[in-house]
């Protein structure tokens, strides 16, 4: 069959929960350390294992066997919901290995911290990017070839530095403010390095589950797997791929067991596999297999969050605005640390839900912001949130100093104080030197005078003997010569 007939269906599920914060009151500040509502954190996944999780990692797991290869699945698991699994719930993260190694499930590469880290500085995204990696490799045993951001956000320039980390396609929203005309069933690539290839969420199929499903006033209410695979057919004559794409979560918990998503999720492969042209891929393999249709400019970052498809609902107000900022103004003293307790509470500090509890979005999007938020409203979320990123700053201020600039002038200031007390051993040891070399100076110059008083006394002795021998010769002469003239006489 060549690429021009066919046509593929991409599910992808996003797995993600944070580290909870506990209440955090102002008077702890300095004294308490630590964040974290253990309790709720634990409860939660575990009521998420229970419900979704490990029921729906099963039957997926059937449904792959079912199948013989034919459907195929993508998912993406944040560094922190792994963390969580570890703590709480190790079946789970078995049974996410399971999936791997049918050979039918891709995993994607994304920031470890589910963090708003790619709108910050590229060095902090690609630093959570690769830790995510070694997480990936080391508990669920796969490498990642395809990319997603937090809450699918992107833009040509994050797109950009994807590509130049080697990989070879993401996901993101098909947003009606990019897409114009356009529809998102379709392959595309990023603006600036089109070897990024772009897969678009079709919202309206994702949301017809993730949403609807459970919706009696909605006119299409029951959805059934044939329904709905009718409505995917008849996307056929006008599209390449359609991607659905929807957090995890959906099944079981945010649509719950009795509502039928269980049976409609058991019936939907097949319903697609049978009565459409449409063929399951991963977001790897639809990239393999499809050209991009065009370029994708996207200038200002979407996501798929709320009905804007915008970064408002993290950085929507003055409060979450305030937060973000104060968090990542502390980016560089806290890589700067070796602090094990401070990068701890660093990575989960970061979860983008953090800010998504400080949402003012009571309306339009409400419902969706409420999901296991343990805040009764977004300035109760600000004010605790920012009490604990006190402490944090307290911790780090501690250990560092308060910015890189003073960091280096300790640094020399050591080094310069270092340095002046070897001048001053080295002064002491020259003035030692100087006394004992002086000391022996002097020495040698009463033996060289004592030896040159005994040389001039040798010498004044040696001259008087000389004078002696002369004035006796002399003597003897004037003898010898008185006698030799009285005997001539």
């Amino acid at each position: 069959m060549s690429t021009s007939q066919k046509k593929a269906i991409c599910l992808y599920f996003q797995v993600h929960q944070p580290f909870r914060l506990r209440r955090y009151r102002f008077f702890e500040m300095g004294h308490e350390h630590y964040y974290y509502d253990d309790f709720m954190n634990e409860s939660i996944l575990r009521k998420i294992a229970s419900n979704c999780y490990l029921p729906t990692n099963r039957l997926l797991l059937d449904l792959i066997r079912k199948h013989k290869g034919k459907f195929r699945i993508t998912f993406s698991l944040t560094g922190i919901v792994i963390d969580q699994f570890r703590l709480y719930a190790p079946e789970v993260l078995a049974s996410f290995r399971e999936l791997a190694e049918t050979g039918c499930v891709e995993f994607l590469a994304e920031t470890n911290s589910h963090s708003l880290a790619s709108l910050m500085k590229r060095d902090r995204f690609e630093h959570q990017v690769r830790i995510h990696r070694e997480k990936m490799l080391e508990y669920i045993g796969y490498a990642p070839t395809s990319i997603r951001n937090t809450e699918l956000i992107y833009s040509d320039e994050i797109g950009s530095w994807m590509a130049e980390m080697g990989y070879k396609a993401t996901v993101t929203e098909g947003a009606k403010h990019i897409l114009g005309w356009k529809s998102p069933n379709f392959m595309y690539c990023n603006a600036i390095n089109p070897r990024l290839k772009v897969l678009l969420r079709n919202y309206t199929l994702s949301d017809d589950i993730a949403f609807r499903f459970s919706n009696k006033g909605w006119s299409s209410y029951p959805l059934t797997a044939d329904k709905y695979a009718s409505w995917v057919k008849g996307l056929a004559s006008s599209s390449d791929i359609v991607n659905i794409f929807m957090d995890y979560e959906t099944f079981g918990e945010h649509q719950k067991k009795e509502t039928g998503i269980f049976d409609f999720l058991k019936h939907m492969p097949d319903a697609i596999i049978k009565k459409t042209p449409f063929s399951f891929m991963t977001v790897s393999e639809a990239a393999d297999n499809y050209q991009p249709v065009s370029l994708l400019h996207v200038p200002s970052p979407i996501s798929w969050a709320d009905e804007e498809r915008d970064l408002t609902a993290w950085m929507g107000n003055e409060l979450q605005t305030a937060a973000v900022t104060k968090l990542y103004n502390l980016a560089d003293r806290v890589i700067a640390c070796s602090s094990d307790s401070l990068l701890r509470d660093w990575v989960y500090l970061q979860s983008s839900d953090h800010f998504y509890y400080m949402s003012t979005k009571f309306f339009s999007d409400g419902a969706v912001h409420a999901y296991f938020n343990p805040y009764e409203n977004p300035y109760q979320a600000f004010m605790n949130y920012m009490n604990v990123l006190s402490d944090f700053e307290i911790r780090l201020n501690a250990i560092c100093p308060v910015d890189i600039h003073n960091a280096e002038v300790n640094r020399l200031s050591e080094s310069i104080g270092n340095k002046d007390l070897l001048i001053r051993e080295l002064q002491e040891k020259l003035v030692k030197l100087e006394k004992k070399t002086g000391a022996s100076r002097r020495k040698s110059t009463a033996s060289k005078k004592r030896a040159d008083t005994v040389a001039a006394a040798r010498k004044t002795a040696s001259a008087k003997q000389s004078s002696e021998k002369v004035t006796v010769k002399k003597t003897a002469s004037t003898k010898s010569a008185v006698r030799k003239k009285s005997g001539t006489r």
